[in-house]
């Protein structure tokens, strides 16, 4: 019944025009506030799928790290254990440290990545090589697969290369302070390929043959810096890490992909709930016009209060219905946002408006994505901030004193 009477308070000519346009003005300025947080959080998303969907590429469902120290011991019986695990697709070892690379007299530190034959059946960098093949040698002559900022900070082209990198490693438990350059070997790497993912793996991996880099850091027969493993699907996450971590013990740690970049994705979140805060704040700026449209509907609808009193309808019921009619502006206001929101993200992923400037980005369009629970979230605090504004109003409205009149 509240919602009947509110809703032929809304369609009603008002007898001042102000109230007619303040409340078009609240319900203006909610649609356009949940248009605009929708459309926002559509960009945040689609470019928190490709920023996700680069590191996938390097980084694994699964890795396995030392506890402490830099290396860990996995042997034949431990490796065949993991394998055995449901939901383990494959494990690939990994050997890695900072190196020196040498080409002439052109020289940088990169990170040198020494990985095993099951490493693309765990990643798919292999899938994003712009030049040359991904062959990674054997031990007596060793490839390297190098990221394009590492090309080009030691000028070479992987496909066109016909002489070799010299590279400096560290090696473990050897430190003379008489002949310091007994620390280090030198090996040579044969340039076979690049890679181009995202900028922080272009300028800093090169990958390599394993037992190279084992060979040249002195590690021992089953001593590697990680394994990592991928899984048949992305449900088996924690079920996989708990057995894991099971068998291992705690002289290892087993990261998810979560884990392994939780920087990055502690920092979406937040930039995520910023967007969240501002949108609250200019819904509440714009409540206060749902506030005066009440207000004034309150004053205007004195006499309905007075014959809806004398009729018998308690101050609850009074209440409802002003409250009803805030509900109303608001619900108007965020279905039209919705569908504002809802055709321009329509339009850009399906005719790409508006492009991303430059050509170095992977994509040239800005990446867009819809989620449920966006619109839930958006949703759920438009009505709770307009039943809070509509409150104040409404019990005004309960409250007016019942006067009989001859």
């Amino acid at each position: 019944m509240h919602f009947l009477f509110a809703w032929r308070y809304f369609k009603a000519k008002k007898s001042t025009n102000a109230i007619n346009i303040i409340s078009w003005v609240s319900v203006t300025a909610i649609t356009f506030a949940t248009a605009s947080l929708l459309v926002l959080w559509s960009a945040f998303n689609g470019f928190e799928g490709l920023v996700k969907s680069l590191y996938s590429t390097f980084y694994t469902d699964l890795k396995i790290i030392p506890a402490s120290g830099k290396t860990l011991q996995l042997s034949g019986i431990q490796l065949n254990q993991l394998k055995m695990i449901a939901g383990v697709r494959s494990i690939s070892l990994i050997a890695e440290e900072k190196a020196l690379v040498r080409n002439g007299d052109i020289s940088a530190m990169v990170q040198l990545k020494g990985v095993d034959s099951n490493y693309t059946e765990v990643t798919t960098v292999n899938k994003n090589l712009v030049r040359g093949r991904f062959l990674l040698g054997d031990v007596e002559q060793p490839g390297a697969v190098m990221g394009v900022g590492v090309e080009n900070a030691i000028g070479v082209m992987s496909d066109r290369s016909i002489g070799s990198l010299v590279v400096d490693l560290p090696r473990k438990g050897v430190s003379d302070l008489n002949d310091p350059l007994s620390s280090f070997s030198e090996g040579k790497l044969i340039p076979t390929g690049a890679f181009a993912i995202q900028q922080e793996f272009d300028n800093r991996y090169i990958l390599t043959n394993l037992d190279f880099v084992k060979q040249s850091m002195s590690f021992g027969k089953d001593e590697y810096s990680s394994a990592e493993i991928a899984l048949t699907t992305a449900d088996m996450e924690g079920p996989v890490k708990q057995q894991m971590e099971s068998i291992l013990g705690k002289q290892y740690q087993v990261l998810t992909q979560y884990e392994q970049n939780r920087s990055l994705y502690n920092v979406m979140s937040l930039e995520k709930l910023a967007i969240y805060v501002i949108f609250i704040l200019v819904l509440a700026v714009a409540m206060f016009n749902l506030v005066g449209a009440l207000t004034m509907l309150v004053m205007e609808k004195q006499k309905d209060i007075q014959v809806l009193q004398a009729l018998g309808a308690s101050k609850g019921t009074i209440q409802k219905i002003f409250l009803s009619e805030g509900t109303i502006l608001a619900a108007l206001g965020l279905g039209m946002g919705i569908a504002i929101a809802s055709m321009l993200v329509y339009a850009q992923i399906h005719f790409k408006l508006v492009p991303l400037e430059g050509t170095s980005f992977v994509i040239d369009y800005y990446p867009v994505k819809m989620k449920a629970e966006d619109f839930i979230t958006v949703s759920v605090t438009v009505m709770v901030i307009a039943l809070l504004a509509s409150w104040i109003p409404s019990a005004k409205a309960a409250n007016q004193p019942f006067e009989l009149r001859n």
